[in-house]
């Protein structure tokens, strides 16, 4: 392995998380469109996010919150929720990665290491709040009146416990692991639309199995306990409730045995306290209105699926004439129902909404290459927003909207809209510095969606090995008309590689019977499409050698790779498989569960997609990487995995990572990966 200049692409990527740094992000616009809030750091390389303003229309970008000026750039010690807070959220820079605004965003708040601070947004000032101690998640009320926050698994308004437990098991205004890590709920509790009461949800985490990460690397420390929901063992008891600021508590009634899962809640203005809830097997789920004066709720909508009924971002919500907005799998596509009515077209796949009020607004593909803005108005009309090709994605606030729009031929873009005014928020992201060469293709009798990128020049028939660079598992798609989504395969493909990024199986965008394919079966659906996609794209392609492939992939992607030199070996020469799942029973409930059902009703579904039965198999070169302090997909994968084979007496090569979770986010370790992957590679696949 060759040590790499300050200048090289592992060293940027790694130093500036993957060329995402210094990008704008976390958008908030006031409900009368007057302001935008964003987050961005200072420079490329710089981890330190700050807290912006843009004024409309004068298109100012004012800097509101520094944390270095603030004294607290490192961000250390973390409050243990914020650390995994951060986690499930992927979540890998410092200073001000969060923050909330009250409705016209006169005014925000923040955490800095544990410590409360407000802003000023009109001014620009900002203050430190003196709390009880750390606090995790504060939150402003609609008015801008009051701030709560959570501390000690505690809710507080205002310095006043709201509520709380003495149970060490039990939280007030967090989500649970499962909520955080599956359904994309980040946070435990929800201000009432005057501010004066919020709904909160009481998490009980003692029927959850205990696990213990230890980090071998420093057998002088305890190791860290974790409360894990593997599939088919017990989740944490969910409830909800309306805390009045007096500390009056009002219990919210619903048949929490028949739907435990607490998936979104919404409290709108002039709007009931609406809630989406779940079945443990996923297929049913009902939308129900709260009276918060008593805690009864009421029928609003229900979805039943065969399979299962697909979480989206952003609804329930109200629209502003009082019908309901929810979207919904109907004859074959995902749709946008208003009042249980599709509202939108066959070949439409809606990805999801956001923003509800005179009218809808929307992510959807029609091409699953790409997402645009729809925008459906009150009269039913239904109009594309968004016209240039590529990856797009929206906020709103009154009449302003922040369109984020990314494409092949440039990074993405924040353009700011209101009327006939427009500003691009500056981004100051560094360049990746590849010069990327990607070709799509759609190969194979499934349509298969692919993206080849090849190193620069004339390639000869059967020069180049094939490396496969997949995630491969639902909802990771990664053939996009954006180059952010190219860049490290690029850089694979300039050390002499042809690599392919083929979507299979169970990707969004395609329609329901796609996304379905994968039900009770995460094997061999997903490894049956790259193998068909590896011989589509070599069909088109004389310059790639069939008889030299690769592959590697992280998280459900290692998985694969790892899948794919054991039942695959006449396919597949080398894999390397970034913490890998290796025994679904070992994954968390709601992901496994949606798809294989649970170990005690579908054995055969776990025995079919393990790799533990085909460790006899392993003939070709497979390195299985893990970090030890991975609480997502525990090291306990690879560790069984490696076991397994050394016990078939299959040769492997097994990197263990001290100190490194889910993420990788440490510089060096995210540097040296890609460097261990390639060198690995080049020498089984015989690549010069």
């Amino acid at each position: 392995m060759t040590p790499q200049s300050p200048d090289s692409f592992p060293r940027r990527s790694a130093r500036t998380q993957r060329f995402t740094l210094g990008r704008p992000r976390t958008f908030t616009v006031a409900a009368d469109g007057s302001r935008v809030a964003f987050l961005r750091s200072q420079a490329g390389d710089d981890p330190a996010t700050c807290l912006w303003v843009l004024d409309v229309p004068d298109g100012h970008e004012r800097l509101i919150a520094d944390p270095r000026a603030l004294g607290a750039a490192g961000d250390a010690p973390l409050p243990p929720e914020e650390q995994a807070r951060r986690e499930r959220a992927r979540e890998g820079a410092g200073g001000v990665v969060a923050y909330a605004c009250d409705r016209y965003l006169r005014a925000a708040v923040f955490a800095l290491g544990g410590e409360l601070f407000r802003a000023d947004l009109i001014s620009g000032s900002v203050t430190q709040v003196d709390t009880p101690g750390p606090v995790n998640d504060p939150r402003l009320d609609p008015t801008g009146s009051r701030v709560a926050y959570v501390h000690d698994r505690s809710l507080y308004a205002d310095g006043v416990r709201l509520a709380g437990d003495d149970d060490p098991d039990v939280t007030w205004g967090l989500p649970e692991f499962i909520a955080a890590e599956e359904m994309d709920r980040f946070r435990g509790y929800w201000w009432s639309p005057a501010g004066d009461a919020v709904a909160v949800a009481r998490v009980d985490n003692g029927p959850v199995d205990i696990w213990h990460i230890a980090d071998p690397a420093h057998p002088d420390r305890a190791p860290t306990v974790k409360r894990y929901p593997a599939a088919g063992t017990d989740n944490a008891d969910v409830t909800l409730h309306v805390v009045a600021l007096d500390g009056t508590r009002v219990d919210v009634a619903w048949d929490r045995r028949e739907f435990p899962y607490l998936v979104e809640v919404a409290w709108q203005a002039g709007r009931p306290l609406t809630l989406l809830v779940m079945t443990r097997d996923q297929r049913r789920t009902q939308v129900r209105t709260v009276d918060a004066a008593t805690g009864a709720t009421s029928l609003a909508f229900e979805d039943t699926d065969e399979h299962w009924v697909e979480v989206v971002d952003g609804v329930p919500r109200w629209l502003d004439d009082g019908r309901l907005v929810q979207v919904a799998d109907r004859d074959g596509w995902r749709r946008v129902l208003v009042n249980g009515t599709a509202v939108t077209p066959d070949g439409m796949q809606v990805r999801a909404v956001r923003g509800v009020g005179a009218d809808v607004v929307f992510i959807a593909s029609q091409d699953p290459l790409e997402t645009h803005v729809w925008r459906y108005a009150s009269d039913g009309r239904l109009d594309r927003v968004t016209t240039e090709l590529g990856w797009h994605d929206v906020v709103v606030g009154g009449e302003t909207t922040v369109v984020v729009g990314g494409a092949l031929d440039h990074d993405p873009l924040a353009v700011v809209s209101a009327g006939e005014w427009h500003h691009t928020i500056a981004a100051v992201a560094e360049d990746p510095g590849v010069d990327l060469r990607v070709t799509h293709a759609t190969v194979g009798s499934r349509q298969l969606r692919t993206a080849l990128l090849l190193p620069a020049g004339h390639h000869e028939p059967g020069s180049l090995p094939v490396l496969m660079d997949p995630y491969g598992g639902p909802h990771g798609q990664r053939v996009m008309s954006t180059r952010t989504a190219y860049y490290a395969s690029q850089w694979l493909a300039d050390q002499g590689f042809a690599v392919i990024v083929a979507d299979g199986r169970g990707m969004p965008g395609r329609g329901s019977a796609w996304d379905r394919a994968v039900a009770g079966d995460l094997a061999g659906p997903p490894l049956e499409d790259q193998v068909d996609a590896l011989h589509g794209v070599a069909a088109l392609h004389p310059e790639l050698d069939v008889h030299r492939v690769g592959i590697r992939g992280w998280s459900f992607g290692g998985y694969l790779a790892a899948l794919a030199v054991l039942r695959r070996p006449d396919v597949f020469q080398a894999a390397v498989a970034g913490a890998p799942v290796t025994d679904w029973r070992l994954y968390d409930t709601h992901y496994t569960e949606r798809y294989l059902g649970t170990p005690q009703e579908h054995p055969e579904n776990y025995e079919r997609t393990s790799l533990m039965p085909d460790a006899t198999k392993l003939e070709r070169p497979l390195l299985i990487i893990h970090g030890l302090a991975d609480d997502n997909v525990v090291a306990a994968h690879s560790v069984r995995l490696s076991q397994a084979l050394l016990e078939a007496g299959r040769p492997h090569t097994f990197l263990p990572l001290s100190g490194v979770t889910h993420m990788t986010p440490q510089e060096v370790v995210a540097e040296n990966l890609l460097l261990l992957q390639v060198a690995f590679l080049k020498q089984t696949l015989r690549a010069t």
